[in-house]
């Protein structure tokens, strides 16, 4: 579509030209069209209320004089007031027959109508408008998608969107403007932009609000060293709630217009934020943040050459030293030739929202929702229909990990006639779901002996692909950690520190099961000799002893912490449950650890700090008297020698 500032231009010189084009102004009364061109005279000398004057008497005159109603809009046009421009538009146009050199007229009042959500009369001026077969190759390419619009909108209104979305209370909503709003995964804290109102000294500030005993908190300022007197917003936030990427314009280390800054969270304090730099900014205009769950991937928008539109949506990595990679465009799927911004990725990382007024909508911008498949391809933007989307400009929408609730923002008139905007919770309708649904495992990292809390790395992989999916850090002073968990996945989780053995854990959902979220605190042991830890991610069929392909991630784990301890030796360890006799179950064993120790063997372990011992069903952790208790029998230790 095209850009608001070109539309506008094309409007004021189309009504401009408009009496031009229909040549002589007809009237039935002499005096009328006197006083029409004693208001073109007065109108050239730039005295609009002497010329408004003389229109409103040949009116009176002539109560069905169409071209002084044509000339009454061009000159609110002028002015600046749009209700005027349209009541007189309607007068004029509706007391002539068609006329060819009345197009920009029939253009400008489709997209007035269009403005007040009446997409029948838009359409219809709209094809008025091409049947008078315009030149101007940019109106007639926006009137034409004007008239898909109209026609998708009729459809959409037929066919709504179930949804009930409930204003947050009042002690949420207290400023004049909130939006923009996001959650952690846990759904603990509630992060949006807001303003006191709309003075230039009411500048935009990020505030935060935690969900105790069934309800939301009065919010609060994020941190005294990110909100300062210049404008910080648009935040986003990691789903552990320990990175934050947000805007601030005009500062001293600013790249350009407005920049995307970066703030860690370590216990209960924000660092000093830091501009992200000329990699990630650039001289354009950079906005509206968008973190995926393990705050390694950000998605924003801007304005910067080489884009498809005026605003694109951009992407960028994080690198294993901590650097971001140069942003890529997100490329013609998403991003359209209007505008297209404001981007949310589910935690999941499988769906996209954002707004756009360049895809196929009911005008303005539209929330759009786009999911990835399994080779990181986007799929063809989907409107998400109405009455969330509607003929105005609607804001960012907010989707949490569990799929079940939405947060957005919509703005309202207040009794006294101002503009407001506050927040709203909603039920997510099925469709507008995220493809996968997420949980979250949160907890501790502890130092296993003196139970302090410790910095710890915390690393999700998918078994199956052998690949790392999310990455976060245990909080330095607290311990904790969160890690999003999707369905559909089968995951190795690894916590490590410096000096200490991994702790392997194992999660399973490529099962439909409850995703209710885990607590989980994870206890480090030093690395000493006697320290032992279970693999939990080596995986056997029934009674064999060939590792499955899926064990690769834990082997090569191993391997790493064998490279970083060179002077240690360790032991590897095979247990079975009860199930088969005792020689069978001793054989197993020994041949599973045999498998694990020649892997390490087999890639440039040395044999001599490698044994391997098979103990059969002689040392369960569980009495064998459950499917559960048997798994848990069922094991590889690792011991260091």
């Amino acid at each position: 579509m095209l850009k608001p500032l070109l539309l506008l231009t094309l409007i004021t010189l189309s009504i401009a030209t408009a009496c031009l084009a229909q040549g002589r102004p007809a009237s039935n009364s002499r005096k009328a069209v006197t006083l029409y061109y004693k208001a073109e005279e007065a109108a050239q000398a730039r005295d609009f209320d002497k010329a408004l004057a003389y229109l409103d008497e040949a009116i009176e005159r002539d109560p069905k004089y169409a071209d002084a109603y044509l000339k009454i809009a061009s000159l609110h046009r002028a002015m600046g007031n749009k209700p005027e421009v349209f009541e007189n538009l309607q007068k004029g146009l509706t007391l002539k027959p068609f006329n060819a050199g009345l197009m920009n007229s029939y253009f400008d009042l489709a997209d007035l109508y269009f403005e007040r959500g009446d997409y029948e009369n838009a359409r219809k001026n709209f094809e008025l408008f091409l049947r008078g077969k315009p030149r101007n190759g940019r109106m007639t390419d926006f009137a034409r998608q004007q008239i898909q619009s109209a026609e998708f909108a009729a459809e959409a209104m037929t066919k709504p969107v179930s949804f009930n979305p409930v204003r947050l209370p009042n002690n949420v909503n207290r400023f004049e403007l909130q939006y923009f709003p996001s959650t952690t995964a846990d759904q603990r804290h509630l992060i949006f932009t807001a303003r006191a109102g709309h003075r230039p000294d009411q500048d935009e500030n990020i505030f935060v609000s935690q969900y105790r005993d069934n309800q939301w908190s009065p919010p609060s300022s994020i941190s005294p060293s990110i909100n300062t007197t210049a404008n910080e917003g648009a935040a986003t936030i990691s789903g552990d709630g320990k990175t934050i990427v947000f805007t601030s314009c005009n500062r001293s280390d600013s790249q350009g217009d407005c920049d995307l800054y970066i703030s860690f969270r370590s216990g209960d304090e924000w660092s000093k934020p830091k501009n992200m730099g000329t990699v990630v900014n650039s001289k354009a205009w950079d906005s509206q943040p968008s973190l995926s769950a393990d705050g390694r991937t950000l998605y924003f928008t801007s304005t910067r050459p080489g884009g498809i539109g005026k605003e694109d949506i951009w992407m960028t990595r994080l690198n294993e030293d901590g650097s971001w990679q140069k942003p890529e465009n997100m490329g013609e799927t998403v991003n359209s030739k209007g505008r297209d911004m404001a981007p949310f990725i589910h935690v999941s990382g499988s769906t996209l929202y954002f707004v756009s007024d360049g895809h196929l909508g009911m005008g303005g911008l539209d929330v759009f929702m786009t999911t990835q498949d399994n080779k990181s391809k986007w799929s063809v933007p989907e409107n998400m229909g109405y009455p969330l989307n509607t003929h105005a400009d609607e804001g960012s929408l907010f989707i949490t990990a569990d799929n079940k609730k939405g947060y957005y923002s919509r703005q309202e008139m207040t009794e006294a006639g101002a503009a407001t905007i506050q927040l709203y919770e909603l039920d997510v309708p099925e469709n507008w779901r995220s493809k996968v649904t997420s949980t979250y495992a949160q907890g501790r990292v502890f130092h296993a002996d003196t139970k302090k809390p410790l910095a710890a790395v915390v690393q999700l992989y998918d078994v199956s692909a052998d690949s790392l999916v999310q990455q976060v850090n245990s909080d330095k002073v607290s311990g904790e950690y969160t890690i999003v968990l999707s369905e559909g996945q089968q995951y190795a989780l690894y916590v490590s520190a410096p000096g200490f053995l991994m702790n392997s854990l194992s999660f399973d959902y490529t099962s439909r099961k409850s995703l209710d979220p885990v607590a989980l605190d994870v206890y480090l042991k030093p690395v000493k000799s006697g320290a032992a830890i279970v693999l939990n991610n080596l995986f056997f069929d029934t009674g064999q002893y060939k590792l499955e392909r899926k064990s690769k991630t834990e082997l090569d784990k191993l391997i790493t912490f064998m490279q970083q301890n060179p002077a240690i030796r360790i032991e590897i360890s095979g247990h079975t449950d009860d199930v088969g006799s005792d020689a069978d179950n001793k054989v197993l064993s020994e041949r599973r650890a045999r498998s694990v120790a020649d892997y390490l063997r087999s890639n440039k372990v040395p044999k001599d700090r490698i044994t391997s011992v098979g103990h059969g069903e002689n040392r369960p952790v569980k009495p064998n008297t459950s499917d559960e208790n048997r798994s848990q029998n069922r094991r590889i230790e690792m011991r260091v020698l």
